[in-house]
């Protein structure tokens, strides 16, 4: 598999652990009763949630939002960690543009989707419907419904919500998706593709108010010598 696919598909749907974005506690030694007490107040804080509850939210959250923009941070199946801006206008756009010296580019202008490789000055369109962005882009889903639901869980740290996606180019994916306990925001994904390579995607710094400028969705779908079409 290329490593422009190896990245869509991973971006998820090419994509994504958000460096990461839970906090761990911090690695100072604790007594057994302080730590005992700790473990109590976060069992008590987290909340209370049937699975049917928490895909609920969690197709509230993605359904309603029809803009976002956030600072990402991707660490690929190597381990290589890229940054950039994610940006979002639902249904069927999205660009992922990743901070140098990456020099990758990811664009869904509502049809296709573009993987842009900079240095090679290369493009490989897939169909949305092949990548795991469904989750992103779709007008509508429904997470039970349009997926395999595999695990849905919720603590006082995040909820997590398992998928498994029939659809994508080359097979199946596993997707994880973690949301914020108590506003049900997106906060990061795990995408692991057909051939097993795992990518992470964390979301900092959510915007979902400002619409995003038409121009950054914009795919040049002319044939030229350096276009792959992937059908």
């Amino acid at each position: 598999m290329s490593i422009s696919r190896r990245a869509l598909l991973g971006c998820a749907a090419a994509l994504l652990a958000c460096g990461v974005a839970w906090a761990e506690d911090a690695d100072a030694p604790l007594d057994l009763q302080t730590a005992k007490k700790m473990a109590a107040a976060k069992e008590k804080a987290a909340p209370n949630l049937s699975g049917d509850e928490i895909v609920a939210k969690a197709n509230a959250f993605l359904n309603d939002t029809r803009f976002m923009s956030a600072d990402f941070v991707q660490i690929g199946p190597d381990g290589k960690r890229t940054e950039g801006l994610l940006v979002v206008q639902r249904p069927g756009k999205m660009l992922f543009r990743y901070k140098p010296p990456a020099k990758m580019e990811i664009v869904a202008d509502g049809r296709s989707v573009a993987v842009r490789d900079q240095k090679l000055a290369t493009q490989d369109l897939y169909l949305i419907g092949q990548t795991p962005l469904k989750f992103l882009l779709s007008d509508h889903i429904d997470l039970a419904k349009d997926t395999k639901l595999k695990r849905a869980e919720i603590d006082s740290r995040a909820a997590t919500v398992e998928i498994e996606d029939k659809a994508t180019f080359g097979g199946k994916s596993d997707i994880t998706l973690v949301f914020d306990p108590e506003t049900f925001e997106l906060k990061q994904w795990t995408v692991i593709d057909p051939q097993g390579f795992r990518t992470l995607v964390s979301l900092f710094a959510l915007d979902l108010v400002t619409k995003p400028d038409p121009a950054w969705f914009y795919i040049d779908d002319r044939v030229q010598p350096n276009v792959q079409r992937v059908r």
